[in-house]
C-alpha cells in the first residue's frame, strides 16, 4: 500500500496490541509487526499487516515504532542492546511506548534515544481489551508538544480520548494513578457484590439500579457480567495490576503521596496473586472477597 501515511513498525501483539495494531491497518496505516509467538505474527499478516523476523527487522524503515509490552524490564529488552530498537530504528524516527512502565524507565528511555535522535512519547492507554477492539482507549501521554501533535492523528485510529499530560513520564504517572482508582473500584463493587448476595438479593437488579446513579462507572458497567456470571478470563490479568499497584505505591513514596485505601487493595491483588488467580481478571478481586466472607472459592 503506498499512501503518505507514515510507515508503522508495532512490537507487542498481545491481548492489547494485536487489535490496536490491527485497528492503524483498518484506518490505512502500513503496519510491519514482530512479537514473541508466531500465531499473534500469523493473526496479523491476516489482518493486512507484515510481519517481522525480529526487532531489528521490524524498525528499520519505520517512522513510528510503536511498542506495547507488559512491563519495564521487557521496554528495556525491546529498546537496548545491539538488537534493540535504539540502534536499529532510523534516525528521526518517533518511538511511541503505549506499555505501562514506571514513570522513570519512561524519562531515562526518552533521554537514551534523544542520543539517537529519536523521539519518544510515553502513551500507556486505559479501556482494557474492549476499549483496545472498539478504538476508544483513554491515552495519557508524556513528551514533546510537536511530537505529540505529530502522533495525534494515529492514536486517534486507537483511541478517543488523547490527552497530552506532561513532560516524559507523566503519561506513566496519570497511567498509574488510573490503575489506583480501577483497582480500588472494583474492590468496592466487588464487597458489594458479596453484602448484596448475602443479603438474598437480586444481584442483576441491583447492579442495574447502582450503576444508574453516583455509584455507577464504567468499571461497572464494563465488568458487570462478570460478577454476575463469575466469569474471569482475563481483558486485564490481576498479574498486571500487581505490576501497577506496585507502580503507583512506589512513585506515591517517591513523592510523599500516602495512599492508605490504595496499599490496602495492592496487598489483596497480591494475595490473589498468591493463591494462584494471578491469571485471572482483575475483577477476580471479587474472589478474595468471597474468601474473607467464608465462602470456599
Amino acid at each position: 500500500m503506498s499512501n503518505n501515511l507514515p510507515k508503522v513498525a508495532w512490537i507487542g501483539l498481545g491481548i492489547m496490541g494485536s487489535p490496536m495494531s490491527e485497528n492503524l491497518i483498518k484506518a490505512g496505516y502500513s503496519v510491519t509487526g514482530y512479537t514473541l509467538e508466531q500465531d499473534k505474527i500469523d493473526r496479523l499478516v491476516a489482518a493486512g499487516g507484515t510481519g517481522a523476523t525480529s526487532i531489528a527487522d521490524a524498525v528499520g524503515d519505520a517512522d513510528v515504532v510503536i511498542t506495547m509490552v507488559p512491563a519495564s524490564p521487557q521496554v528495556e529488552a525491546i529498546a537496548y542492546g545491539p538488537d534493540g530498537i535504539l540502534e536499529n530504528a532510523k534516525r528521526g524516527a518517533l518511538l511511541v511506548d503505549m506499555s505501562s512502565i514506571t514513570p522513570q524507565t519512561s524519562v531515562d528511555l526518552a533521554k537514551n534515544a534523544a542520543e539517537k535522535g529519536i523521539r519518544v512519547l510515553d502513551a500507556p492507554v486505559s479501556g482494557g481489551e474492549a476499549g483496545a477492539i472498539e478504538a476508544v482507549l483513554s491515552i495519557m501521554v508524556g513528551g514533546e508538544q510537536a511530537d505529540f501533535d505529530a502522533a495525534k492523528p494515529l492514536l486517534e485510529a486507537l483511541g478517543k480520548t488523547i490527552v497530552l499530560c506532561g513532560p516524559h513520564g507523566s503519561g506513566q504517572t496519570v497511567k498509574a494513578a488510573n490503575q489506583l482508582i480501577v483497582a480500588v473500584n472494583i474492590q468496592a463493587c466487588a464487597e458489594a457484590v458479596v453484602f448484596l448476595e448475602k443479603s438474598g438479593v437480586d444481584l442483576t437488579a441491583a447492579l442495574d439500579v447502582l450503576n444508574g446513579g453516583l455509584a455507577g462507572s464504567t468499571v461497572l458497567t464494563r465488568k458487570k457480567d462478570n460478577f454476575l456470571k463469575r466469569d474471569f478470563a482475563p481483558g486485564f490479568r490481576i498479574d498486571l495490576h500487581h505490576k501497577d499497584m506496585g507502580i503507583v505505591t512506589d512513585a506515591a513514596r517517591n513523592v510523599g503521596a500516602a495512599l492508605p485505601v490504595g496499599g490496602v487493595v495492592a496487598q489483596l491483588v497480591a494475595s490473589l496473586r498468591a493463591q494462584g488467580d494471578g491469571g485471572l481478571d482483575h475483577s477476580a478481586l471479587l474472589r478474595s472477597v468471597e474468601r474473607l466472607s467464608g465462602s470456599q472459592v
